[in-house]
């Protein structure tokens, strides 16, 4: 449908600069000219669409080059992120024995939802990538579901020898609840009927704190837990296999929080500030991208990706303040 959009674009060009040129005769060999090059055009696209349709489709049987491939380029992303992260990062801060520290009622436990997100779609690229591969089911769970949880138990071996921060119970057990929600989905279901979601507002606490909030619309959409909105989307014709209800058509709810400038009340008043910080309850509808049918392989990547993000919709929300509130459209 790309093709045909810029193809009618191309058109309509043509067809104002006909209007406005004043040499009749040439028309005829522009037009001639110019139909060539949407027949080469489309030619040239729907090839390469093609090529890259049938690069992504899965292999139907185990493809050792592609697996080797998957292997090494995980491998070296994820090695070359580790290495990356500990010159950035870590390597400023002085060293200390490994420890565990107590962060668990921080942020109204925003962060560890966030590492439950971050090991649930990082494990399920590395299943998806495995399955492309055509490995078996055993070796997609083993060595593909479990590559969030690996990648976040290195980063928190490295926090647990950092004296600024330290290892946190709290962060493994949402990573191992990431990676189990996955894996125990596919053992019972064979498919992925639950899924983690993930939608971001800007607030008016990231400018009062920016430093720690974020000053940036990207490092607030990591930073700012109170525009942050975690959610588990549920796809309700794979629990009720009714014939009327849309494949793609599914129920999320949601959690998030607001009136944080620190992680703690504690933390705030030290600094001279009181905060009220309150949990909100989110009930919406969403779409599972994953179900929308198409044959392009492309699409169907695409809308694996865009498959973390929750759809605005018309919401419900629930908080202590406000009580009961609707949104007509809520991201």
């Amino acid at each position: 449908m790309a093709w045909a959009l810029l193809v009618s674009i191309f058109l309509l060009s043509v067809t104002i600069f006909y209007k406005t040129l004043r040499f009749y005769k040439s028309i005829s060999t522009t037009i001639r000219a110019s139909w060539l090059f949407v027949f080469l055009f489309v030619s040239i696209f729907s090839q390469a669409q093609s090529s890259i349709n049938t690069f992504l489709k899965p292999s139907d049987t185990l493809n050792k080059p592609r697996r080797t491939g998957v292997y090494v380029g995980e491998s070296v992303a994820l090695g070359a992120t580790l290495i990356g992260l500990n010159q950035l990062w870590y390597k400023d801060y002085p060293k200390s024995n490994f420890h565990f520290i107590n962060d668990n009622n921080q942020w109204l436990q925003m962060d560890k939802l966030g590492h439950m997100y971050s090991t649930y779609h990082l494990g399920r690229v590395g299943a998806e990538m495995l399955q492309w591969s055509g490995a078996s089911q055993k070796e997609k769970l083993i060595y593909g579901s479990t590559l969030g949880l690996g990648f976040l138990t290195v980063v928190e071996v490295f926090d647990g020898f950092s004296e600024e921060w330290g290892a946190s119970s709290g962060d493994i057990i949402a990573n191992v609840s990431g990676t189990a929600l996955y894996v125990s989905q596919e053992l019972l279901w064979n498919e992925q009927r639950i899924i983690p979601k993930f939608s971001f507002h800007q607030t008016k606490f990231a400018s009062q704190r920016p430093e720690t909030l974020g000053t940036s619309l990207n490092e607030q959409i990591l930073k700012d837990y109170n525009g942050q909105t975690y959610w588990l989307s549920f796809n309700v014709h794979s629990f009720t296999k009714d014939s009327f209800t849309p494949k793609w058509l599914n129920v999320a709810i949601g959690y998030g929080g607001e009136g944080m400038l620190y992680g703690k009340d504690a933390e705030a008043i030290e600094n001279g500030i009181i905060q009220n910080p309150y949990r909100q309850f989110y009930l919406s509808l969403d779409i599972d991208l994953t179900k929308i049918t198409t044959k392009y392989h492309f699409l169907k990547t695409l809308f694996s990706v865009f498959n973390t993000i929750k759809i605005p919709a018309p919401t419900l929300q629930y908080d202590e303040y406000n009580g009961l509130k609707a949104h007509f459209i809520y991201f």
